[in-house]
This record gives C-alpha cells, structure tokens and sequence, in this order.
C-alpha cells in the first residue's frame, strides 16, 4: 500500500521500505530544493536541534462512536480513559487473553460518544476486528485507514514552524484540537495533537487523505526556513530507541506482555475488567520472567536487535529487542528483555558475531526528554 505521499517521496529519491505493508521513506539521501542531501544521522540531528517533519501516514485510523463508547473502549483497552477530558489523547494498549499486546495505540477522546484510534499500521486490521467482534451496543465502528493522513512536525522549532504558517496553539502534552491554515481553506480541518514519538517537543498533524499532499508541501517550505528537515522512518526509529519507546513486534508482541516492556503505567489494573487484565493480575503477583532495560555499549560495538545478552560466566540472561547507532551519544545504545534480577547499572556483554562487547544496563530514555 502507498501514502498519500508515495509520489512526492519516490520523485524526491527517498529510500523506501516496507512497513506494515506500506512502501514508506526511510532516509532522504539526496538534495530536496535548497536543502543538502540527509540520511539518517542528519536528519536525527536536525529533529534534537531544530525540527524535522515526518510522513507517517501508514498508521492506522479507526473511528468509534454511538452511545457507550466511553464504556466500551475502557473495557477493551489497558488504560484508563476516564482519566483523561475531552480534548486529550492517551496512550493505551490492546491485550489478549494471555496478556500478550496486539497492539499500542493512540486513543484520541472527543467526548464520550466520539473517538479516533491511531494503531500501529500492520496492527490496524487485527484492532479493527476485535473491536467489531466485541461491539455489543450498536456502535458505529470504522476502519478508516485511507480517510486521513499522518504528518509529524517534532523538533525545538516545531511551534515556529507551524506559527510560520499562520497557526498558533496552546496545547498541552497529549491535548489535541482542530485548526485550519490561514490562506489554505481548501485543506479543511487538521486535527493537532501535541504528541509525538522522538522525545522532542512536537506535533501530529491528521488532514483528510486528500489534503495530505498540499498540507505536506506546505511543511516542507516550512521547514526549510527553519533550517529543518524532511525525514525518513530510519530517523525515526533512531530518535525513539534514544527514547527507549517501545516498537510493536520488538519491546511488545503477543509473547511480550506491558509489565514485561515496563509499560505498567499504561495498565489500569484497578478497573474492573479490560482483555487481558487476569493474566497481568497474575503475572504481577507472580513476578515477569523478564523486563525491558536499556542497554549502553561501552566499546565500539552496537546492539542489534536478536543478539543474546550475557552475564559474566557466559550465561545467557536476555536478548536485546531493538539496538542502533546513538547520532546524539555517538554509541551503540539498545534495548533488551533481561532477567529481572539484574540491576542498572551492572556490566554484561553482548553477542556480536561471536564476539563479546561490554555494555552496561541503564535505565531509559538515554538522552533527555524534551516533550513537554
């Protein structure tokens, strides 16, 4: 499946890459107008230091409305909408029986009769049909994939460029509202959310699918002028491992439960009833076999995600989920699942074709966060 964007990305050279069963960019190696050519490292560097924009168009849309969707939505789903007004978005995860993640998402609360849920792309299909199976009070449910666009503006300048184009919000983190653009009425309504997935101050943007091109070329005039850049998913993944926020099949899966990838404080264990709450309430009693930790290379090596993690005798303690070059620490950096007993701090080794690399174990996100 394409974008909206597809064409722009592919005449601009953009490297693309599937995703979910998307072609999406992963890095702009070559000169788009005035601006030099990018790649991955660039293009990080300019979303921690000034703003860089991303189409991420691929995730999913599913609008639920009707009467009870409050009540439906907080019976399915690990977090707590109640505890968020109208006008604010949250952060929540699909479980099944046994605890496992379907997915993570985006939960965007209207009111209480009208949501948008924004899931992972490949996820979408299997979030839309649990939805539809467990609908029991009529609601509207749409799987409204090819409605709308994503676009991310992140960086320290993401408000003055969005000022640049006449828009001006005070919102605070994960509150969302409908704006228009000044001199581009045709674009109709743009949700705003100010959220993101890069640790930095910054926006998402949701136009309809077919005010995403014009919107589009308005932020990449922008950017420009505030000596930004166009940016690819390979930045984004950089940005977010620096983070330590989790990637769907990486840090959570159907074998990976919340508790396990540390996001327990998406899980409102107190409500009453949502899909998966018995075996997290035992698993929680119990104890996880294992816990997500940041993992900081102290030598040249870089984690990659697969490779064992390795206690001081040899013996294997965890594998590491998601790993890269760090652009802002200028070092490997990962994340792994390891036993629990493990404390930060404590020096292990990695695996690195038959070659053993020190690490130490810390506790994320690796560099400062910036998103409020």
């Amino acid at each position: 499946m394409e974008s909206p964007l597809f064409d722009w990305h592919s005449q601009v050279g953009a490297k693309l890459a599937d995703f979910g069963g998307w072609q999406m960019p992963i890095e702009y190696p070559k000169a788009i107008g005035s601006l030099s050519a990018g790649g991955v490292i660039a293009e990080h560097t300019a979303v921690r230091e000034a703003v860089g924009i991303f189409d991420v168009s691929h995730l999913g849309k599913i609008e639920v409305s009707g009467f009870g969707a409050l009540l439906f939505l907080n019976r399915i789903f690990t977090n707590d909408l109640d505890r968020i007004g109208h006008g604010s978005a949250q952060y929540n995860l699909l479980c099944d029986a046994t605890g496992g993640v379907i997915d993570d998402l985006i939960i965007y609360r209207y009111d209480d009769e009208k949501f948008l849920l924004v899931p992972n792309a490949a996820n979408c299909a299997a979030v839309f049909a649990v939805l539809v199976e467990a609908n029991d009070l009529g609601l509207t449910i749409k799987n409204a994939h090819h409605d709308f666009g994503v676009l991310a503006v992140q960086g320290p300048k993401s408000a003055l460029l969005l000022a640049d184009l006449g828009v001006s919000v005070d919102l605070d983190y994960m509150a969302f509202t409908e704006v228009t653009f000044p001199g581009h009425e045709s674009l109709g309504t743009v949700i705003i959310c100010r959220t993101g997935y890069t640790g930095e101050f910054g926006y998402e943007l949701i136009p309809t699918w077919n005010s995403t091109l014009p919107l589009w070329e308005l932020l990449v005039a922008a950017v420009e002028k505030q000596g930004g850049r166009v940016c690819g998913l390979g930045a984004r993944d950089t940005l977010r491992t620096e983070m330590g926020y989790p990637l769907h099949g990486h840090e959570l899966s159907l074998s990976i439960t919340p508790l396990q990838a540390n996001a327990g404080w998406a899980v409102a264990l107190k409500k009453h009833a949502f899909h998966g709450r018995e075996a997290l309430l035992t698993e929680k009693a119990v104890g996880v076999p294992r816990i997500l930790r940041g993992l900081k290379s102290l030598d040249r090596g870089i984690p990659r995600a697969g490779m064992n993690v390795l206690d001081w005798t040899g013996a294997v303690v965890g594998e590491v989920t998601s790993g890269t070059f760090s652009p802002t620490l200028k070092g490997g950096i990962g994340l792994a699942l390891i036993k629990p007993d493990i404390e930060i701090g404590a020096e292990l080794t990695i695996d690195v074709r038959g070659r053993p690399s020190l690490v130490q174990v810390v506790k994320p996100p690796f560099v400062e966060s910036h998103v409020r």
